[in-house]
């Protein structure tokens, strides 16, 4: 269960941030409107909400999950993968301390962005991609692993992060899509697939009673309800238009 969640407002410069899509620019009244609602949804799962507010100065940084990874008893600020956001990690880290008492740090010349690592349970799964390199990969899974967990380093074919096309929701069940779908790491699990036209509402969150999707995905929805799953949809329109999805959005612990 979680009980803490860490979000922050976008600011007018997220319009000039990072992406690779090409979906258009994002329109900053409806991105804050659509902010708002991914708040309220958590707070519908139960969680405390810690609400950072806007810094212009980093275009990226309403993207919190990637500055940090996190577990019950430690966490690990990350080293982000495009330098402009690696100022990021000040605001989380001086926010983090609020909460824990144990902080590791990935360090150069190791980068890692949080979005390419996935908990399930005991066992970590980290990335390799243009953000996160394999020096950060090799840094986060010995310090997974001093702290007793398992961790499993996966180069990226396809995807920008690893939970891009991934997430898990407990119960020993990952929802996959692309590069993921036949991926032996994940042979053990039950699998609930997305297809091909559906990619991107693989990155759902499960926060506690509830799976929070992106809407318009039916066939998604139906899955996951027909799974026993109680979902949340909301709109992720200007999100997706930098290369963001549900999880992106806050650290959740």
């Amino acid at each position: 269960m979680f009980k803490n969640v860490i979000a922050k407002t976008p600011g007018k410069s997220y319009l000039n941030g990072l992406t690779t899509s090409d979906l258009g620019k994002p329109v900053f009244e409806k991105l804050l409107e659509q902010h708002d609602h991914y708040i309220k949804a958590l707070e519908q799962c139960g969680v405390a909400v810690t609400h950072l507010p806007a810094s212009e100065e980093f275009p990226d940084s309403t993207f919190v999950e990637d500055a940090a990874v996190l577990t019950p008893d430690f966490a690990v600020i990350t080293n982000p993968g495009a330098d402009s956001r690696n100022g990021e990690i000040i605001e989380i880290e001086a926010t983090l301390k609020e909460f824990y008492k144990k902080i590791h740090y990935i360090k150069s010349p190791g980068t890692l962005d949080g979005g390419d690592i996935l908990q399930a349970e005991d066992h970590f799964y980290i990335g390799i991609s243009e953000r996160t390199n394999e020096e950060g990969a090799l840094q986060l899974k010995e310090i997974l692993e001093t702290e007793g967990f398992k961790a499993t380093i996966i180069p990226l074919k396809q995807f920008f992060h690893l939970k891009t096309g991934i997430a898990y929701l407990g119960d020993n069940r990952m929802v996959v899509a692309g590069e993921f779908v036949d991926h032996p790491a994940f042979d053990s699990y039950d699998k609930i697939v997305i297809g091909k036209e559906d990619e991107y509402s693989a990155n759902c969150i499960r926060v506690n009673d509830y799976v929070i999707i992106p809407k318009g995905y039916e066939e998604t929805k139906r899955k996951l309800n027909e799974a026993g799953y109680e979902t949340i949809e909301l709109d992720m329109s200007e999100v997706q238009k930098h290369d963001g999805g549900l999880s992106c959005l806050s650290l959740r612990f």
